[in-house]
């Protein structure tokens, strides 16, 4: 099969039967390409239908209301918009401009006192007074489904389905990026790609619930080469990032993916990433241990040699992902 696999969580999410089943079709998905689409969940396409509304209203608003939230203004709470060219992806800028989110929280929580990082309250724009509604109404139906995925996830590898939820999980750590990709020029002179929306990377932390517009332009690396991940209605293409790798061993593997946007057309997606807690670490299974039959990482790293909490693993991330930023805020 080309493409990738539609698994149907609602015995997840609802908590009837058939979740074993369910588990065993998750297993496959991880095991082939790391990536599968996710039905079932229960978002309400009125609550999706808002939420772009309201995007699409701040993107179309002049630069300068744009960078009245702009990054620096969120300081160590890494959040908020930044224009076309400003992201990094091993090394190189994407065509893309985009807002940060997060868990919102109030300025006396211990952990924005003591300034740990990526904690802190969104940044909202003044013109656009919908949109704070509808990202944490977003934020909020996508924790429970990313929950119950892993509880599906859990039930995969032999363990208990509230592994996740009771564990690393039971305080996670919630990030939320909207992204707007102006159409790109699919060839460069001399024939090769030009303007990747997103350059190869894989994602960092548990899980992701990606949702997208009707342009793709989304690409995955499965074992037969790169295929297309195209938006299916209702449907959110859901992965598995590096965290899932170092716990597996390498049995599941946080698969490369890029974003190519040649529709022609404006395209808006919404990735949510469900990550272990700030403080918590992600140590390999003991009965896994290095995967046998595993494919090889795509960068070669061996994750099971990280040694640390998951805040730490993060943090190196995405200050390679600003730098200029990440040097003066984190």
């Amino acid at each position: 099969m080309d493409g990738l696999p539609v698994i149907d969580v609602g015995p997840l999410v609802g908590g009837g039967a058939g979740r074993e089943r369910v588990a065993g079709e998750i297993e496959a998905a991880c095991r082939d390409s790391g990536f599968f689409y996710v039905t079932g969940h229960g978002v309400p396409e009125e609550l999706a239908a808002r939420l772009d509304a309201a995007c699409r209203r701040f993107f179309e608003l002049p630069l300068a209301e744009k960078l009245e939230i702009s990054m620096a203004r969120g300081g160590r709470a890494w959040r908020g918009f930044f224009p076309v060219g400003a992201e990094l992806t091993s090394g190189r800028p994407d065509l893309k401009e985009g807002v940060y989110f997060g868990a919102e929280l109030p300025a006396d929580d211990p952990r924005v006192v003591a300034g740990v990082p990526l904690h802190g309250a969104n940044l909202f724009p003044a013109g656009v007074p919908e949109l704070r509604e509808a990202v944490l109404a977003w934020m909020a139906a996508l924790s429970g489904v990313a929950q119950a995925v892993l509880g599906g996830v859990a039930l995969s590898l032999g363990l208990e389905e509230d592994y996740f939820s009771s564990g690393c999980t039971a305080d996670p750590t919630v990030l939320f990026r909207v992204f707007h990709y102006p159409p790109a020029p699919p060839v460069a002179p001399g024939g090769g790609v030009a303007g990747w929306g997103v350059g190869e990377h894989t994602d960092y932390g548990l899980l992701t619930l990606l949702a997208q517009d009707s342009h793709g332009g989304l690409q995955v690396a499965t074992p037969r080469g790169w295929v297309d991940a195209p938006p299916l209605p209702g449907a959110f293409v859901c992965n598995i990032g590096d965290m899932l790798d170092r716990l597996t061993g390498g049995w599941y593997r946080s698969t490369p993916h890029r974003v190519l946007n040649v529709s022609g057309r404006e395209r808006l997606s919404f990735p949510f990433f469900f990550d272990p807690g700030w403080e918590a670490e992600v140590p390999p299974l003991p009965s896994r241990g290095a995967a046998v039959g595993g494919r090889p990482r795509w960068d070669g790293r061996d994750l099971r040699a990280f040694d640390g909490t998951y805040g730490e693993y993060l943090l190196g991330k995405v200050s390679k992902v600003f730098p200029q930023l990440g040097g003066e805020v984190l």
